[in-house]
Order: C-alpha cells, then sequence, then structure tokens
C-alpha cells in the first residue's frame, strides 16, 4: 500500500530505542496506570540517548510501518505536486519535513499533551503516487487511506500539493459520512476549473462538494486573502453555507474567540482539519507555491490548532510546503510543528 525504505539497522535502533513503555513519562508523583496502559507504545527517538544525526528520516524519528493495524494514529506522506499552479516542489515536502522534524520533543509543556502516552503512533511512510497522471494519483492515494481509516487509524498527512485533500476525503466520508472541515488557507481552493481541468491544488473542496463528501454547514475556512479574479470572490462559499474568514479579520488579535465559535459549529461529529502552509504570512512561511502577503502568524496557527482540542478530530493535513523556496528550512521547521499540535490535539490525546 505504502511506500517504504527500512533498513535492517533501522529496524533493530527501533526495536532497541524507538519503542518503549508508555509509563517512561509519567509525571513525579503521579500513578503510572493513570497516564498508560501497560500495553508499550512508540516513542521519539530522544536526543538525551540518541544523536539527531542517527537513524533513518521518519517524522520525530518514530519507527517506520508498513500497515496502519494497531495503530491509533500515524503520519503518512503524500509526495505529489502536479497539481500545482505556480511554483513547483511540494512533492519534496514530506522528505523535508520529517528532516526538520528531528527537532521536535514528545511532550507538549504548553497544552500538557503527552500523545505518545495515550496513542499508538508510527510513520507509514509515503504514498506511491504517480506523477505523471493527476487522477490515478488521486485513485492512488483514495485506496491507501481507505485502508488507514478502516483500520481505525487517524491519518496526519504531509503533503504535497493541496490536490491530495479531495482523494483523502474521499476515503473519510466513506469510513465516516459527510464531514466538517476546519481549512486554513490563504486561498478558498473552490475554483471549478483551470485550464480546463476540473483537477488541481485550487479546486479540491469544490470536488468535495459535487460528491457530498463535506457537511457544508459545518465548513469554516480561516486565512483567506490576496487579489482576486472577480469583487466577490467567496459568493460560492457562502452560498454553499461555509464560514468565510478573512485574514485581514485576524490581523493583530488573537483567535482564541474565534475557535470557540469553530468549536461550537463543529460540535461532536466529525470533523477534518486541513492547513495550507501559505495561510502563514510568507515572512513566517516562504517555502510554498502559492504566497500571498499579510497572513496570519505562527502563533495565530497555534491558537487554531490548539482550538481542536476537545473536538471530533478524524484527519488532518499540512500541505503545500515547498522546500526549493525554503533556503533556511524555517517553513518545513514550522510545517513539523504544526503537524506535532495536530497530533497533540486528537480526541483520544490526554492532556495533563
Amino acid at each position: 500500500m505504502l511506500r517504504l525504505l527500512v533498513s535492517g539497522s533501522a529496524r533493530g535502533l527501533a526495536a532497541r530505542v524507538g519503542v518503549r513503555p508508555a509509563v517512561g513519562l509519567c509525571p513525579p508523583g503521579h500513578s503510572p496506570s493513570r497516564w498508560a496502559s501497560d500495553v508499550p507504545r512508540n516513542q521519539p527517538l530522544s536526543s538525551e540517548f540518541v544523536a539527531r544525526s542517527v537513524g533513518v528520516c521518519s517524522m520525530m524519528r518514530l519507527p517506520l510501518q508498513a500497515s496502519p493495524e494497531g495503530l491509533d494514529a500515524a503520519f503518512v506522506g503524500v509526495p505529489l505536486d502536479i497539481g500545482t499552479s505556480n511554483r513547483p516542489g511540494a512533492r519534496f515536502g514530506p522528505r523535508r519535513i520529517r528532516e526538520e522534524s528531528v527537532l521536535l520533543r514528545a511532550v507538549n509543556p504548553s497544552t500538557g499533551a503527552v500523545p505518545f502516552q495515550s496513542l499508538m503512533v508510527a510513520d507509514l511512510g509515503d504514498v506511491n503516487v504517480n506523477l505523471y497522471n493527476l487522477q490515478d494519483s488521486c485513485r492512488l492515494i483514495r485506496e491507501a487511506y481507505q485502508k488507514i481509516v478502516a483500520a481505525g487509524c487517524v491519518p496526519l498527512t504531509l503533503g504535497g500539493d493541496h490536490t491530495i485533500t479531495y482523494p483523502i476525503l474521499q476515503a473519510v466520508a466513506k469510513q465516516h459520512g459527510p464531514v466538517g472541515l476546519l481549512h486554513v488557507d490563504a486561498h478558498t481552493d473552490t475554483a471549478d476549473k483551470a485550464l480546463g481541468e476540473k483537477l488541481y491544488h485550487g479546486t479540491p473542496f469544490r470536488r468535495c462538494v459535487d460528491e457530498g463528501l463535506l457537511d457544508c454547514k459545518r465548513v469554516v475556512q480561516i486565512g483567506i486573502r490576496g487579489s482576486a479574479m472577480t469583487l466577490d470572490p467567496y459568493r460560492y462559499n457562502r452560498s454553499q453555507g461555509f464560514r468565510v474568514v478573512l485574514a485581514e479579520d485576524c490581523w493583530m488579535k488573537s483567535l482564541v474567540p474565534l475557535m470557540a465559535e469553530v468549536r461550537q459549529q463543529m460540535g461532536g461529529k466529525p470533523m477534518y482539519l486541513s492547513f495550507d502552509i501559505d495561510a502563514l504570512d510568507p515572512a513566517y512561511a516562504p517555502g510554498t507555491g502559492t504566497p500571498e502577503i499579510a497572513g496570519l502568524t505562527p502563533s495565530q496557527a497555534l491558537e487554531i490548532i490548539r482550538g481542536c482540542q476537545g473536538l471530533n478530530v478524524v484527519g488532518c493535513d499540512l500541505v503545500e510546503v515547498s522546500p526549493p523556496y525554503d533556503l533556511s528550512g524555517n517553513t518545513a521547521l514550522l510545517a513539523a510543528n504544526l503537524l506535532f499540535e495536530m497530533l497533540c490535539a486528537l480526541p483520544k490525546v490526554t492532556a495533563v
């Protein structure tokens, strides 16, 4: 299902260090049974014991696994960028995000989340996409994700351009029915077609509406901005029932109150989080294909993702990181941190 490159030495390293009893991070003075079962859970390699330059390149240096069976959540790469309309390079996003994720640690002190004590998590490698055929790539992605969600595993996706969210949501909606959507982006991605084509990274959510994959009364788009083809570029979205929150309505303010409204709107039904890195201002995230000025800040991104705690999140993605335009690696580092925050916001994660 997924392409994995796992050396024998990597398996041995994971066996020695990457899988530990979940009681390892039990806070002082607390009973281990409160924080974990007796079943060992995968742990990221700690730089206290293994140098960051050591080991295969997996997300947070978690063990690589070929199957979603037995996992509560998994990081999955989708190295596709043939749906881009401007600067390419997002096919290299998953690899670069994994490289930068070596700086991440296992606990989130800001939220109290201890995800690796709550969930069995691994890196499932990359979907084997067809870089010469976008339609076929969507089929391959859909089939891979159908197996992941059918196993009860929540996918956290490393993109890849935003086209990939369409086949992912096909798989998610097949399992859960129409889902709510929190879409963080500079663009609405609800165009109908371009150059005669109805499938590219500007159309995924239009296609999702066409196929009934979304609960349109529970769709919120945050960070939208930029020049447009018409004076009313959001008419279609609002006619479908989407809430569109423009970037200018987020300037110079905390988004905690907004996320309280989003939580109320989403309720307890399944919802999906799709985060395009170009939602952030290019001063923070220059490595992307279609940057727009005057975007969100990293602290606002954290408020959005942390505001999803308590929601029934059934999948997440982080898309449009283009390493060729990310000379410092800061865009990929930011993306890796946001994916960790998504993991921390999943429903079954314990917060202390």
